[in-house]
């Protein structure tokens, strides 16, 4: 049995950050209800190519993106803009241990599913609204998106080549980050609810946006301006507190260098052929490294471009140095750690036979994570749940079937 297996989530919510908080709690063991519109579903049902293809290589129409962050659920279809749909979620919500929705500031209101509507029929429901800019401010009604969040809340002017290089300019990250960081922060916010109910009773709302989220994962780099007044510059893959701690070219392509101490500074000065650079008055110590890291960078340019990658990897592996390759996708899952681990997986699809999946990266010892099924198709679950959990009769589901409900 799961950790969470004791516990029933209702998904409002579409997209990225609520969806993966809501995989991560089924993968934990919950019962996860995906609700989602008649006909259309997740807007990420939609957002392909690539969509997975059957045995045959025929394309079933499920999206790659989709799939990403929906395993482990049950898809109930359900327009809550009917009456009858409303009071079906309603029940669903009742009968629930915690809800997930991202609509905007307001939006569910008007339908009665919003959390001071739910607390009246739940009270110990745990309701978690994930929103751009959260339930107040001046941008409260604002829509958000991972992209523009990731610009607005200052992860682009951090990221990307230095003002003066040859495509110098603002980079996204190259996966919708804060989307998956606010996914992480939504879980834990929701365990440490369900820790107060456990202990003191009750539920409670969680306000969750993607700008705090954003905000507050710029980390060292924020405090880098708030103690100073200066505002960080991009360094390309540079580190702003640790020279050397970049890429770097080879004889066969470019590795990653991250030197962590002065010893490892030496012990690469000394691999490199160069160890009297360990002890140059401009190199010894890391606070020395920075201040003069535009010598030092070409100088270690110069020396790199004699080995290959898997020789640095090998030699300085081999003395305690941290560095590694930069692999492409196809590398990542050929990499034998990867593999070792298990992070590439398949689970049984109704349409494709098998459907490819990345494992979750927690390990529990006494309640490990549980792969129960894929990705739903749409609807999939409707009859099942609404029978199972809400008690109706088949031909009431198939009543509100023919009238639009479902």
């Amino acid at each position: 049995m799961g950790a969470l297996s004791h516990l029933r989530v209702l998904d409002l919510s579409r997209v990225l950050a609520g969806p993966w908080a809501g995989q991560i709690l089924a993968d934990l063991g919950a019962e996860v209800i995906k609700v989602e519109r008649p006909g259309n579903g997740d807007d990420t049902r939609a957002w392909g190519p690539p969509f997975l293809k059957d045995a045959y290589g025929e394309s079933t129409g499920e999206a790659a993106y989709y799939l990403s962050a929906n395993r482990n659920k049950q898809s109930v279809t359900i327009d809550f803009t009917k009456p009858e749909g409303q009071q079906l979620v309603r029940d669903l919500a009742s009968k629930s241990d915690i809800l997930i929705e991202n609509f905007k500031v307001g939006g569910l209101q008007a339908y009665g599913l919003d959390y001071a509507s739910l607390k009246v029929l739940n009270p110990d429901l745990i309701y978690c609204s994930i929103t751009g800019f959260g339930q107040t401010g001046p941008y409260a009604k604002r829509a958000g998106y991972d992209f523009m969040v990731q610009g607005l809340g200052g992860l682009m002017s951090l990221t990307g080549r230095p003002e003066g290089d040859e495509g110098a300019g603002p980079v996204k990250v190259g996966v919708a980050l804060t989307d998956i960081l606010t996914g992480l922060y939504s879980t834990v916010a929701i365990l440490a609810a369900l820790a107060h109910r456990q202990h003191e009773g009750g539920g409670q709302h969680i306000d969750m946006a993607l700008l705090d989220v954003q905000v507050a994962c710029l980390a060292n780099q924020a405090m880098n301006y708030l103690t100073t007044g200066v505002a960080p510059q991009r360094l390309g893959n540079a580190h702003p507190n640790i020279v050397p701690y970049q890429d770097f070219p080879t004889a066969d392509g470019d590795f990653i260098l991250t030197v962590g101490n002065d010893s490892q500074f030496r012990k690469f000065a000394e691999v490199a052929g160069r160890p009297e650079l360990g002890g140059d008055s401009r190199f010894s110590t890391n606070k020395l490294r920075v201040a003069n890291r535009a010598e030092l960078v070409p100088l270690i340019r110069q020396l790199t471009v004699f080995k290959t990658t898997a020789e640095w990897v090998a030699q300085l592996e081999a003395v305690g140095v941290p560095c590694g390759p930069i692999n492409d996708l196809a590398q990542v899952f050929a990499d034998p750690q990867v593999r070792a681990r298990g992070l590439a997986m398949q689970l049984p699809h109704a349409l494709a036979g098998l459907v490819p999946q990345v494992a979750s990266p927690i390990r529990l010892s006494e309640t490990p994570v549980e792969y129960r099924n894929a990705p739903p198709l749409l609807g999939e679950h409707t009859q099942q749940v609404l029978e199972q959990v809400l008690g109706l009769k088949s031909g009431a589901v198939e009543a509100l079937r023919r009238s639009g409900v479902l």
